[in-house]
Formats: structure tokens, sequence, C-alpha cells
């Protein structure tokens, strides 16, 4: 985005006499359009406005244009024809932020819409979403830009092999690196799909329930720091102990994602940590041992006890940090067991209050600060001429009570009320559960393109099973005898009973808008392999939206057959079982269950819909 510096004493004073921000920008264009000064323009009157910045509410109105704060003060002058929202008796802030998500299905709420819905009603207004593979970031962008939400940063991720973050995930997902040149690859190889952050899981310790085997090294962390901030991207990092902590910010990180919850941090700690500018998300909401209310923790239980005791370092750690001027933000790590979106945002705020913040400085948190761990602050964060007009209306004055927070009368984003005084109904992308879906085509794949992506134009991926111990999965294209191209996957899988290798081939981009494949009867595939001897177990598994999936048993021989999976055979599976309807499919995974320790090859080609 291309904004220009303002004087906000200038900005403040011209507004007394109704000049308004894009005038001081731009004065040769401010004369053309002064006849229609009020065009567009919005009034929230009479609220005392926390600007962000941590200085004294006073009384004012705020004038909104185009997405932008035009002016803001008691002597603004508001031009005939503006729209007022009278906002007299209410607090006016930013919108918040919040810096640690995760839109999974396994969530609360499960879906984009009703995730986004929920922070627009929390009066959340930015979030980083750390959940989704890069070939979903632009899909998900668009998809957003149909329904009332927050501006979502996407996270690209990067972690160790087997560390934490890519015990489950894919290489599409999760780049896996252990030195400073995979390092720098990961984050070049991340660049064409333009993330707004890099998160890095760099700390293996699994809260002492496992040993620490996994952790990143300071060289690969210094490397993978230096690579992103050649391309102006933030880093932050999943790190829980003060060790990791402190090498992170010698490793160039902006901000920790996480509260060090292991041990007290030194005195000298915190000064060291200080020095290097890193900041901290604690995401307190996450780990609150009593976040359930069916289940507060028992300190006579020695699991509950040591839950209690690292939660009591992650607050005072956030309090001694906050006292040396290391500049805490706000997260949750919302999506996450019992740690629902929105509401979470406001719990992690009254948490920060409870670890020692006044209400005051937890709303700078959520607010300019937390704009500022992103590099944002010139666009947003604070309530000032030419920012961003992502506003918030409370009724009660929440930086006196953080309770007020809950008590949302209004929230604005880009200058438009979405939820509460002056908004209009939410969009019907809001309460549909997924985006309409597209007609199917009949060809999936047959392994033609030399890009690595289907005929669909989509990124296949490996999908091996998760967990400390994983199976080991290379697939490739190679020659297929009499010609043509086949997919061919080997795998040794790993020593657990439920050991799975196979082959993810997304039906749309990232898998995120669903296909309706209503019209066809089932799949068709040439198959061969070794899944057919005895210690494995051939599957087609169908994907749909919110996590759903539906699976078919298939025999595979060591000569090449075709085999038909008609959708009548396919089984709902997991805990979000549902019938098998096909207006909602997103993927088809083609693989094998084996035996631990067995080693598997199998190959495919010609995956259709018939």
């Amino acid at each position: 985005m291309n904004r220009k510096p303002m004087a906000s004493a200038l900005a403040l004073a011209l507004c007394g006499v109704g000049i308004s921000a894009a005038m001081l920008a731009h004065p040769q264009t401010a004369r053309a359009e002064r006849p229609a000064a009020s065009a567009g323009i919005t009034a929230i009157v009479g609220a005392m406005v926390f600007d962000g910045t941590g200085a004294t509410p006073t009384q004012a109105t705020v004038l909104v244009k185009d997405g932008r704060i035009l002016a803001v003060g008691a002597g603004v002058k508001i031009p005939a024809g503006t729209t007022i929202i009278n906002a007299r008796g209410k607090a006016l802030t930013p919108g918040f932020y919040d810096l640690h998500t995760h839109w999974t299905p396994s969530g609360d709420p499960g879906s984009i819409p009703q995730i986004a819905t929920d922070y627009v009603k929390s009066g959340i207004t930015t979030v980083n979403d750390f959940n989704e593979q890069p070939e979903a970031f632009e899909p998900i962008r668009t998809w957003l830009s149909e329904m009332a939400a927050p501006h979502v940063n996407f996270a690209a991720r990067i972690s160790t092999p087997g560390g934490h973050g890519a015990d489950w995930a894919d290489q599409a997902t999760t780049k896996w690196v252990n030195t400073p040149e995979a390092a720098r690859a990961a984050v070049d190889g991340l660049i064409p799909y333009h993330p707004d952050l890099i998160k890095v899981f760099t700390d293996g310790w699994r809260y002492g329930a496992a040993p620490d085997n996994t952790s990143m090294d300071g060289w690969t962390l210094s490397a993978l720091t230096a690579q992103a901030h050649t391309y102006h991207l933030k880093v932050v990092t999943h790190t829980v102990t003060v060790d990791r902590g402190v090498l992170a910010a010698h490793s160039g990180v902006d901000s920790l994602a996480h509260g060090m919850q292991d041990r007290l941090l030194t005195p000298a700690e915190v000064a060291d940590i200080k020095t290097t500018g890193m900041g901290e998300i604690p995401t307190l909401a996450v780990y609150d041992p009593n976040k359930d209310p069916a289940h507060q923790m028992d300190p006579s239980k020695p699991a509950e006890a040591q839950r209690l005791a690292k939660f009591g370092y992650a607050l005072r750690n956030v309090k001694m940090l906050y006292d040396a001027g290391v500049r805490i933000a706000v997260g949750t790590d919302a999506g996450m067991p019992a740690t629902p979106h929105g509401r979470s945002t406001l719990h992690e705020m009254e948490l920060l209050v409870r670890a020692g913040l006044t209400p005051a400085q937890v709303l700078k948190a959520a607010t300019l600060d937390s704009a500022r761990v992103l590099a944002q602050d010139d666009d947003r964060g604070t309530i000032a001429p030419g920012k961003r007009a992502d506003i918030l209306l409370f009724d009660g004055r929440p930086w006196e009570d953080i309770g007020a927070i809950h008590h949302l009368a209004m929230t604005m984003i880009d200058g438009k009320p979405v939820y509460g005084l002056g908004a209009p109904p939410l969009p019907a992308a809001n309460s549909a559960p997924h985006q309409k879906a597209l007609p199917a085509a009949a060809l999936i794949d047959d392994f033609e393109r030399s890009d690595g992506r289907t005929n669909l134009d989509t990124l296949r991926t490996d999908n091996p099973d998760g967990g400390l111990d994983r199976t080991v999965e290379v697939s490739q294209v190679v020659p297929r005898e009499g010609g043509g191209h086949a997919l061919s996957m080997a795998a040794r899988m790993a020593m657990k009973k439920d050991a799975y290798a196979g082959v993810v081939l997304p039906l749309t981009r990232g898998a995120i808008r669903p296909v309706d494949v209503s019209s066809f009867h089932g799949i068709r595939l040439d198959v061969r392999g070794a899944a057919g001897r005895g210690a494995c177990t051939g599957t087609v598994t169908v994907g749909g939206v919110a996590g759903a999936g539906w699976k078919a048993t298939i025999t595979v021989a060591d000569q090449w057959q075709t085999l038909d999976v008609p959708f009548a055979s396919l089984k709902g599976q997991g805990r979000r079982a549902t019938p098998w309807t096909g207006t909602d499919v997103t993927q088809v995974d083609i693989g094998a269950s084996c035996a631990g320790g067995v080693k598997l090859w199998e190959q495919i080609d010609n995956v259709r819909f018939y």
C-alpha cells in the first residue's frame, strides 16, 4: 500500500476547519473534490476516544472516508450530507488484533465463514492464521472478500524434520529444514505464494511430556530470519522455553508466538531479550489451565499441578518482560481445544490484566503494539488521520475495566460498520458453510504434466501418517511401459499399527472450494503395487469440506489393472462422519495402510471420475 506520512498535529489543527487528510496528502486533487467533500463520509460523534497510543482518552469526533480516518478531534466540522453514528456515552478504540490463530476444521467454530463472523462480533479486526498451506492462501483471500471478515495475515510455516508442526503436516504445508542452506531455500520457495509472515517451530520441548530432540539450532534459525527479512517478512516462532526464547532473540526473531513457561526468567535474561528488540505474543488463553469450566485443575494431582505451575511461570514472565520494555502483543492459539475463536481473544486480554498489566496497557497491546509486531503500525492500530478505519465502539470504559470489552456496540472494518450500530445484515457468505461448489471435471490427473501439478492445476502432496515416528514417503512421476507417465510412490512405514502412506490430489487450488461430483458414479484409476500382499490394504479416500471424509478399500496387484471405486462403496470417516452426497468434495487421497516397518511401493495413473 502507498500511504503518505502526515504530521498529526498539523492534521488535527486543520480538522477544526474541515480540511481532510486527503487534502493534506494531495492538495491539487483536493481542490477538485471540495464541492463534494461530504460524499461517502461517516462521522462517529461524541465517543470517548482511546487512540491506541496509551494517551488519556478524550471526547472527539472521528471522520471516515474511503476506508481511512480523515480527522479526529473535539472541534472537527461535519460536512453536510455526512452519515452520522451517534456514539455519545460510548468508548471508541482501534480494532483489536489476534496474532496467533488456527482456522482449522477441528476448532470452535470449524468453518471459515463462522470463524470470520465470530471475530467480527468480538471486535477483532486483524488476525494471523497459522493453519493454511500456502496453496490455500489465495483461494481463502478470495473467499474472505465475499464476507464481513477481519483482515487475515497468512503465515507460511517452517519446522525441523520431526519437529512440532512437521509431525502432522506434509511439506507443502510445513517446510522441514535443519541447515542454514535449507532454511534459506525454504524461505525463497515460499515467496511466490505471497505470505504475510513466517512462522517457525523452533522449540522441540513438548511441555515436559516428551524429550526435546527436534529443536532448531541457532545457525539455521539465524539464516532463516535473515532471509525472511530480505523479503520484508516478519518471523514469529513457536517457542515456549526460556533458553530457546533467548536463542530466538539472538537469532533475529521478531516475536515469540507463545509465552515462555518452563521456568522464570532471570533479570539478566530479561535484559538480554530487551536489547534484541524481540517481542512476545503470550497466548495465555490456550494455556489457561482452567479454561474448560467443566474441568478445573486439581493441584493435588501431579500432572495438573504441573500445568498450574507452568501457567504461573507464563504469567510472571509476561509481567517481567513488559516492565522491562519488551513489546507484548495479543494472540491466543485459537482453534486449539477449548480455545474458541473470538471469545478467546477477549479472554487473553483479561488474562494479561491478571498478569499485572493495566486495562489501558492491555488495550495498547491489542492495538498499536500488535500492529508494530507486524510492522503494520503505519496502516492501523491507532485512531489517527490517514490510518485504516478499523474502529470499535463499546458500552463502558475498557481502559478502566477490561470487562467492558464484552459489551461491543459496533465493529467497523475499512470504514464500514459490519456489526452493531449502523451495520447492515451480514452478507450471505457469512452464514454459508462453504463456497458454492464448482462442477467437477472428469479427469483428475494423468500425470503428464512435468511441474508436479495435476490436470486441474492443483499441487499434489504426499500424505504420510503423523507423529514423532512418521512413515518416510517419496513420490515422483516416472515413465510408464507402453508410453506416457504414472505416479510412483515408495514408502518405509513407521513402526505403528496404523502406518499410512498416500498421495493427495486436490480438486481445487488448496482444496478450499468444493466441487460437485454428484453427476458421476465413482472414481476410476489404473493402479499396481505391493499393497495386495497381505501386509497392506489399499484405500481411496475422498475428502470434503469441514474435515469430512469417505473411504473405500481397494485390492492392488503387481500388474496394472483398472479399478472402479463406486461412490456407494465409500464409508464416512472420523468424528465428523457425514452422509455422502457428492456435492461438497475437495480432494482424493490414494494410498495404503500397512503393518509397521513394511516397505511399500505403488503406482497410479489416469485418475478420473466416471
